[in-house]
């Protein structure tokens, strides 16, 4: 049996440079030099650090399956020297995604976010791995939703026989929702459930699709899920998810997985985390949040995976069929800013609750008077 390779894409907000917009090289040069040197001790097979706006994020392949201490404590450790690093440089909100003083075995619960997917390498296996800033782990339920359950966006799911199969048992793909809230799950599987999904995965910010099967359990996709304003209790900053999707062969193509993308959805996030704007698809040289701290962003890096190492990456979203998406994201954000403090581009009250909103309702509680 092929032995099993573990691709992990873990992510945190270290500091920024002039506000929240970017990673400083320097932090991002360091991680580079602290995977490398795990490379060299065999505890990785292969690493790619690059950053969205203002989180680093690390890819990272080994053998030593999910949720591992020894890779979670590597990344940990390598955002604690970063943001050291950052609190050298006087950068903005250093170590903000840190929300615990210690290592405690894994990273999950302590502020950085994690996608991880454990599964056997095929004689020719494509991932493509993105990374959000600006917004929280659900606006990954809109496009996740057209790559493994819509026609009209992948046509596989209609004419590759591997993804449509003969009956309903070998037909379609199984979703774990994540009720954020509850902490609890359920796994669906489309199409047969495909009501009940839209049902809860339309609530973006509860209900949160954090892992994907093919119909016969092969690992597809996973998300990272971190609301750390639970983890807080209070705004800390956005969660700003990442994920990694496998492609071709019985799954979504590549171009199938980026097409859900050419349509800038609205999501929770911007600036303060306190807004609705457009997710705009960018090339890593325009992965910084400036105009209003966004608009949100969203990168797509594509690699081979060949015996464990990255081959890669492409750049994927770096390509002008996708500029009308981007063009059409600042109409957006120019039509949503224009609304000010007023919703829909400010979130409702239910996700202000970290904000400084409950802290001018306790200013005015003792004006509110009972009408007659």
């Amino acid at each position: 049996m092929p032995q099993k390779i573990t691709v992990s894409v873990i992510k945190a907000d270290i500091g920024s440079l002039a506000g929240h917009h970017v990673v400083h090289p320097v932090c991002i040069e360091l991680a580079k030099k602290e995977l490398e040197e795990a490379k060299k001790e065999g505890i990785i097979l292969d690493y790619y650090v690059f950053n969205c706006g203002d989180d680093l994020e690390l890819v990272m392949t080994h053998r030593k399956g999910e949720s591992n201490p020894e890779i979670h404590e590597l990344a940990w450790n390598t955002f604690k020297k970063a943001a050291e690093k950052a609190r050298e440089y006087k950068l903005y909100a250093a170590g903000q995604d840190l929300l615990k003083e210690t290592f405690s075995g894994n990273i999950r619960g302590m502020g950085p976010g994690v996608a991880e997917l454990e599964f056997e390498e095929r004689p020719s296996d494509p991932i493509v791995i993105f990374a959000m800033d600006k917004t929280e782990p659900g606006a990954f339920n809109l496009p996740l939703f057209k790559i493994f359950a819509d026609p009209f966006n992948t046509a596989g799911l209609v004419i590759d026989p591997k993804m449509h199969g003969p009956d309903l048992e070998s037909t379609g793909f199984r979703f774990k929702i994540l009720d954020v809230l509850e902490g609890k799950s359920v796994i669906l599987k489309c199409p047969e459930e495909m009501y009940d999904l839209l049902a809860l995965i339309g609530t973006p910010g509860r209900y949160v699709i954090e892992r994907i099967w093919r119909h016969d359990w092969l690992p597809a996709a996973a998300v990272s899920i971190t609301r750390l304003s639970l983890i807080a209790g209070r705004y800390v900053g956005k969660d700003d998810p990442c994920a990694v999707i496998r492609a071709q062969h019985g799954l979504p193509a590549v171009g199938e997985i980026l097409e859900a993308f050419a349509f800038p959805h609205l999501v929770a996030g911007w600036m303060r985390g306190s807004h609705h704007g457009p997710i705009m698809p960018v090339s890593l040289k325009d992965a910084k949040c400036t105009r209003f701290d966004g608009p949100p962003r969203v990168v797509a890096l594509g690699f081979q995976i060949c015996d464990g190492k990255l081959i890669g990456p492409a750049d994927l979203f770096d390509d002008p069929a996708f500029d009308r998406a981007r063009m059409i994201a600042c109409e957006i954000a120019d039509y949503i800013r224009r609304h000010g403090p007023f919703m829909p581009h400010r979130l409702g009250p239910e996700e202000m609750e970290y904000t400084t909103l409950p802290q001018v309702l306790e200013k005015l509680k003792d004006r509110f008077k009972e009408e007659h």
